[in-house]
């Protein structure tokens, strides 16, 4: 019975978990299983071959190094997951991907100093599709690679766009989000950026790359020669979710990076948690110290951007100032700046 199977599967994943020497070398294994149980005498075997591989793709999605047991909904998840790579699929090719544009601000002076592109997914039949729904997809199919240079090539035409029917402002930086898997490519993400730069003519000083703290220390030794690349070319880099995970500040020091991103989950608790007000100060005073900008994200109360003012933060944005918007939208926000509220 389902009991005998999972003790079976739980000795097999913590017996491979221990290391094992391979030509002097310490070698670990992850070991996923994926458990089905036959039902009735119809039961063909491949239809068990089927469920088992269902439950294994739902181990790997817990973690990897463990089992799952197959339940019949797992199968109505699974069939939902392929529709929606189909359709993410065809979405590339009907061009049904739109970039939106969050404005970031000076906090000292309420000007607008550059922009994050946003990836929005107009579904024809089912309308907006928010991020959260399908990046995940994207990034386990590899589709994410060509949204992502989709998003790259806009985003720098829209900026190029911006600065010259604004000259004689400040150029208005623009920063696009880079996920795991373009990271794992580099020769392949250095080859789309530089083709977007020419193509668009944008200074590459006017481009941030944005890249999550666990992205960078997941390889570090990856990731500084990766970077090194990037500031080669001029292009800036900035740390988003800082202080979510764990940083080895020997390897942030050796980062070539221009901006740290207080997460949102820390701006939240400004003023009323006293944890999160003592770890926003600290990521500021990391920033100042080794030369990069702070920038908060998320922020949603006057109260809140009173705060980050006060305790030196360059950049801010969230809703109390824009939500993300079309790049007609944003057009129209450019020449009027901000103005502190409160």
């Amino acid at each position: 019975d389902a009991s005998d199977a999972v003790r079976v599967a739980d000795h097999i994943t913590r017996t491979l978990s221990a290391p094992f020497t391979l030509e002097s070398r310490e070698v670990f294994v992850n070991t996923s299983i994926g458990i089905a149980l036959g039902t009735s005498d119809r039961e063909r075997p491949t239809d068990l071959l089927r469920n088992a591989d269902v439950a294994l793709y739902q181990a790997k999605a817990s973690g990897k190094a463990t089992y799952a047991l197959f339940d019949p909904y797992m199968n109505i998840a699974a069939l939902e997951r392929l529709n929606l790579e189909a359709d993410l699929r065809g979405a590339i090719e009907r061009g049904e991907f739109a970039v939106h544009y969050q404005p970031q601000l000076e906090l000292s002076t309420g000007r607008i100093a550059g922009w994050e592109a946003l990836v929005r997914w107009m579904h024809p039949e089912r309308g907006p599709i928010p991020p959260i729904a399908f990046l995940s997809v994207a990034e386990d199919t590899g589709l994410i690679v060509q949204i992502g240079n989709l998003v790259l090539e806009e985003a720098c035409q829209q900026a190029k766009a911006w600065q010259e029917r604004h000259p004689a402002n400040t150029p208005l930086t623009m920063t696009v989000n880079v996920s795991a898997r373009q990271l794992q490519r580099p020769d392949v993400l250095v080859e789309q950026v530089v083709r977007a730069l020419e193509k668009t003519g944008l200074s590459p000083g006017s481009l941030v790359l944005e890249i999550t703290e666990s992205m960078l220390m997941g390889d570090a030794e990856h990731s500084v020669d990766v970077l090194g690349r990037f500031k080669d070319l001029g292009v800036g880099i900035a740390v988003d979710d800082f202080g979510t995970g764990y940083s080895n500040l020997a390897y942030l020091k050796r980062f070539p990076v221009n901006a740290l991103k207080v997460d949102k989950s820390f701006v939240d608790g400004l003023g009323k948690n006293p944890e999160d007000t003592a770890i926003v100060e600290a990521v500021v005073s990391l920033a100042r110290a080794m030369g990069m900008q702070a920038v908060a994200e998320g922020i949603e109360t006057t109260g809140q951007a009173e705060l980050l003012r006060a305790l030196g933060c360059e950049l801010g944005q969230g809703y109390y100032f824009s939500e993300p918007l079309s790049a007609d939208e944003a057009s129209a926000l450019i020449p009027r700046f901000f103005i502190h509220r409160g």
